[in-house]
């Protein structure tokens, strides 16, 4: 399916949140069986992961997403990693060596270049609908430790990959990507864990240095400590 078919958009040049617009949008609406996006120029209230603060100027992709998702959790992929990995392979095609910090961040040369907030809507054990908001930099200024597409391509504003109207179009076929992989949880681990970011101290956790082992299929860190294993569950 070629990137963005079968995808209802919305775009507008300034909004509080894209995740606010998107539940309006649903609000409307019966069925579950769409796939929705709102796309904003820029946020003026966007959040990330535990509601924290997202700066969103201009020239970045600011996107939610809604979409029909496996229809029960026992024997799901899980949502943040299948979104996450569907996106890391589409900007890996531009070239970029993308690596996955848990819960829910795409890194490029150790610098935050993207963030998700997954969730699923369930009704009782059924989903009734995935939703997903993603913040991409693109072409934007970024803070201190991030990375836009451009700066990660070589060029300081304007690279033509890095424009949000292309980014778009990126950012869908990996949705479709996590929507196509939702009943193969553990191919999407073993892909996930290929790409984990694993940092070379070690993973600071309750005032300890832990080791990353690796992923579970429901999306949890594996992390040791000498004969200690312990699972960190994602929490938004």
């Amino acid at each position: 399916m070629p990137p963005g078919l079968g995808w209802q958009l919305r775009r507008l040049p300034v909004c509080a949140s894209t995740e606010i617009e998107l539940d309006r949008w649903l609000a409307q609406r019966q069925a579950q069986d769409a796939r929705l996006a709102v796309q904003a120029r820029r946020q003026r209230f966007g959040h990330g992961q535990q509601g924290r603060p997202w700066v969103s100027p201009a020239g970045g992709l600011w996107l939610s997403a809604a979409f029909p998702w496996a229809e029960a959790l026992p024997g799901s992929a899980a949502l943040g990693l299948a979104v996450a990995v569907g996106l890391a392979q589409q900007l890996e095609a531009l070239g970029l060596p993308v690596q996955l910090k848990w819960p829910n961040d795409l890194l490029v040369q150790e610098r935050k270049l993207a963030g998700l907030l997954p969730r699923l809507r369930l009704r009782g054990q059924q989903i009734r609908w995935a939703q997903v908001g993603v913040g991409l930099n693109g072409c934007n200024r970024v803070p201190a430790g991030a990375i836009s597409v451009a700066q990660a391509l070589g060029s300081r504003r304007h690279h033509p990959w890095a424009r949000p109207q292309r980014l778009l179009g990126l950012v869908l076929a990996g949705l479709d990507w996590a929507v196509a992989h939702a009943h193969q949880p553990e191919s999407v681990r073993r892909v996930a864990e290929a790409r984990l970011w694993r940092p070379a101290a070690g993973w600071w956790h309750d005032g300890q240095l832990w080791q990353v082992l690796g992923l579970t299929t429901d999306g949890r860190l594996r992390l040791a400590r000498g004969s200690q294993e312990l699972t960190l569950q994602r929490h938004f």
